[in-house]
């Protein structure tokens, strides 16, 4: 019987190392699969690998259901699947929803007493079976409109912000520029003799360790900015 913790992310921009660490806290010798940027569909590679190698006995480990899936009708489905392979799932955020306290629901019926009385304590152990599934489904349920209230709130606020003028997401033309990139620029800006300093093309791509391609990309957009700051 073995232990795994799967960890997933939805976008580029979550980390995974806190669902790593949440499950290490309560299952340290769990092997943990990793997967990222897989949006809200279940149909993921590294779960595909994980779930052909599962075994009856075997126990999978999430940080919350919302790692299992966002989906609420596929994430049931594929609870009840495990479940009836007799695999263990363990959910750190929702353990009124792990698969031990499902079977405790499903085998804690009321027995039958040979009476008039049973069609009663039928209906009650149908209803009791019947929660434990909704309480699961619950779950999956609020995991889903979690996720699409989010993208709405998303929604609204470009739109908020594009109606008050701001400006959303980077300028046409520009792109991100990193700290060492704005250094480099700097340099050759301020040495370089097309710029009133004293080096030459060849001396200051040695000062600046660039590329010549890239130095003489800078070198254009140098050019750019101090046109833009003369208009201005």
């Amino acid at each position: 019987m073995s232990t795994y913790g799967y960890c997933r992310t939805s976008t580029a921009k979550q980390s995974i190392d806190r669902q790593v660490r949440n499950i290490r806290a309560e299952y340290p010798t769990a092997h943990i699969v990793q997967e990222a940027y897989t949006g809200t569909s279940i149909l993921r590679p590294e779960w595909s690998k994980l779930y052909r190698i599962l075994k009856k006995g075997d126990t999978v480990v999430f940080d919350s259901v919302s790692r299992m899936s966002r989906n609420a009708e596929e994430g049931f489905s594929l609870y009840e699947d495990l479940y009836h392979k007799g695999i263990r799932l363990v959910f750190l955020k929702e353990h009124h929803i792990d698969t031990e306290t499902y079977k405790k629901a499903l085998s804690g019926s009321i027995a039958m007493t040979g009476t008039n009385v049973d069609f009663i304590l039928k209906g009650i152990n149908e209803y009791l079976m019947t929660l434990a599934k909704e309480q699961i489904k619950l779950a999956f349920e609020q995991s889903e409109k979690e996720v699409a209230d989010l993208h709405q709130r998303t929604r609204e606020g470009l739109v908020t912000a594009k109606l008050n003028g701001k400006q959303v997401g980077r300028k046409k033309g520009t792109g991100f520029e990193t700290k060492k990139s704005k250094a480099a620029k700097e340099k050759i800006r301020i040495h370089c003799k097309a710029f009133g300093g004293t080096l030459d093309d060849v001396e200051c791509m040695k000062l600046t360790g660039l590329a010549r391609n890239t130095y003489y990309k800078y070198k254009r957009q140098i050019r750019a900015e101090l046109a833009d700051e003369e208009k201005t």
